[in-house]
């Protein structure tokens, strides 16, 4: 079995630090079974006889009588986090070290499965993660940061996985499939499960033997061959990975990077450094401001892509009693209190996109309304909301649409009530809700079209502007009212800042300002522009972990919802609410995100 051993300094390990003079190994190093190098210049060894630390003159300071393997370490603003895996209970123990001392933190209890390989992950957020590796594939990300450690998910790695490796700055967790190929995936453990493939045996690849153990480097990877006798170093190029230098080396057992120069345990003689030319470091990944979810709702009841979009009743006399609806589009219609609790669920069927308004005039009468788009009757699913907060099944009106998507409501000044409902060949269809004081009933007023799919879309009820969603291409702004004659305009194309698929769409009506705000879904990322031409564009952001109360970040979102009521406490500016597309912390069915506004507004200075 081939082992790394990732030794993470200064750039590395997301930290600032001194680095000492190029590393010569204390006596007691050269024969261990692993090393890592520590910020203050300390040596940690770990072996069959126990784990060691030592100070940066190679004198002992403490140690550990534990059966280890797999030693990993961190930079932190004191110290390093350790982390190595109990050969006999199969369990991983945290540890802090710092001060000549070894504390431990704590410990991740053994898989129902074989411990392979484990490796370390620092995210843009500075939390620290742990994958644990399996032989047959099976593995388990934890988060770290924010309290004890708990399971972030639970995922699918190669079969033969022996060894691993975190890219922090690129956010990039490199797999060595033993003998096969070596795979990158994305390490937050948001958004779309996806893998790629760096380096692979012939006739696929150039690798003799396959892929061994593989270690980050500040400009790249080194990779050592199945066997570990011929080592290759490789750098990412705009036209993909490709071996940079490639030399036999003597049968080697692990890796470790220390001070920026590489060394390989040799099976004979034990440490050695190799002299080779590195990969420069390459520039840093720009990251867009991430902002943490404060509250989440209960999973919906169905799994697989199930929730969808929400909208926002607000509560006549107290905000903080408001309701988020929420769609599942393998069940229904579901309320959820602002804490996140369900509250309701409506057994409406395959609903898709849900919008709502209040104090909607239908002569003396005024209602709240939510309407839904329900996809097997291809309808405009009405509910009535009363005063408490409580929703009812209020009828449907049949749209002639073909494959029923989107929807987004208009309340015009002059009262009554209109939705856009749009289908996936392109069409806009205009409808005008009447009411008799018994039944709802809608009328075609106008149908628009763009090329491509749409779905996402809202109205500014302020300025009588329609805003669609197409999701290949971009959004597009064109009037509400029936009777304009004025052509769409393209207000943000699908780009650099925003990556098909172009999903949700909200409006945020601020004191002094009012924007769109856009789920980015391509890069699992939101954009904000001025609600009014010239539109311009005002940021982007990510949603991450909220380590301290347990709760993951937003990936893969289809709708969104936004409202600037003063919701109180963190909400008191207002609050964005979104779809979450991948459960973690732990791994659950799909639920909803609520963020507060002002967060958002610090992050991208917004009025």
């Amino acid at each position: 079995m081939h082992r790394f051993i990732l030794i993470c300094l200064g750039l590395f390990c997301g930290l600032v630090s001194s680095l000492v003079a190029a590393a010569s190994l204390p006596d007691a190093a050269r024969k261990a079974d692993e090393i890592a190098r520590l910020p203050d210049g300390g040596w940690l060894l770990a072996g069959k006889k126990g784990l060691s630390l030592l100070d940066a003159g190679g004198n002992p300071q403490a140690s550990l009588a534990v059966r280890g393997k797999h030693l990993e370490t961190r930079a932190q603003a004191q110290g390093a986090l350790a982390v190595l895996l109990d050969s006999d209970s199969q369990q991983t123990l945290l540890l802090d070290v710092q001060g000549g001392k070894l504390t431990e933190r704590g410990r991740i209890p053994s898989p129902a499965w074989s411990v392979e390989s484990l490796c370390l992950f620092r995210d843009v957020q500075q939390l620290d993660h742990l994958y644990l590796l399996g032989k047959d594939g099976r593995a388990q990300q934890w988060l770290l940061s924010g309290g004890p450690a708990r399971l972030l998910r639970e995922l699918a790695l190669p079969p033969q996985a022996d060894s691993c490796s975190a890219d922090d700055a690129r956010q990039i967790l490199y797999v060595a499939e033993q003998g096969a190929a070596l795979w990158a995936y994305a390490a937050g453990g948001e958004g779309v499960p996806a893998r790629s493939v760096i380096a692979a045996p012939k006739p696929l690849g150039k690798l003799q033997a396959g892929a061994g153990a593989v270690t980050v480097l500040p400009g790249g990877l080194a990779l050592l061959e199945a066997g570990g006798e011929r080592l290759h170093l490789l750098t990412r190029t705009a036209q993909g990975w490709r071996i940079q230098h490639s030399r036999r080396v003597p049968a080697s057992e692990a890796m470790a990077l220390i001070d920026g120069q590489l060394w390989l345990r040799e099976e004979a003689a034990g440490w050695r450094a190799q002299n080779l030319p590195l990969p420069g470091a390459r520039r840093a990944v720009a990251n867009l401001p991430v902002i943490a979810p404060l509250v989440q709702t209960d999973p919906v009841q169905r799994f697989g892509d199930a929730a969808d979009d929400p909208a926002i009743w607000i509560h006549p006399g107290d905000p903080k009693l408001s309701r988020v609806l929420g769609t599942n589009k393998k069940q229904g219609l579901l309320s959820y209190d602002l804490q996140g609790r369900e509250t309701q669920l409506l057994e409406a069927g395959r609903l898709n996109n849900v919008d709502v308004r209040q104090q909607v005039r239908f002569g003396a009468q005024q209602l709240d309304l939510a309407v839904a788009t329900q996809r097997d009757e291809l309808a405009l699913a009405l509910f009535q909301i009363d005063a408490n907060g409580q929703v009812r099944d209020a009828g449907r009106i049949a749209t002639g649409l073909e494959n029923i998507y989107g929807v987004c409501l208009y309340q015009p000044t002059e009262g009554g009530l209109e939705a856009f409902v749009n289908d996936k060949d392109g069409r806009i269809a205009h409808y005008r809700i009447d009411f008799d004081g018994e039944r709802f009933s809608g009328r075609k007023l106008r149908e628009l079209r763009v090329a491509t799919q749409p779905e996402g879309c809202v109205v500014d009820d302020r300025a009588a502007r329609l805003f669609v969603g197409e999701e290949d291409r971009g959004i597009w702004a064109v009037s509400a009212r029936a009777d304009s004659k004025d052509a769409p305009q393209l207000v943000m194309s699908v780009g650099r800042e925003l990556v098909a698929d172009v999903e949700g769409l909200a409006i945020y009506h601020g004191a002094s300002a009012s924007y769109l705000i856009a789920s980015s879904q391509g890069n699992d990322s939101y954009v904000v522009v001025d609600a009014a031409p010239p539109y311009r564009y005002r940021g982007g952001f990510r949603v991450g972990i909220n380590a301290q109360a347990g709760i993951d970040g937003v990936s893969d979102t289809d709708g969104l919802e936004v409202s600037a009521r003063n919701f109180g406490g963190a909400f008191s500016e207002g609050m964005l609410v979104l779809q979450d597309g991948y459960k973690r912390l732990p791994d659950a069915a799909q639920n909803f995100k609520y963020v507060p506004w002002r967060d958002i507004a610090r992050s991208l200075d917004l009025k």
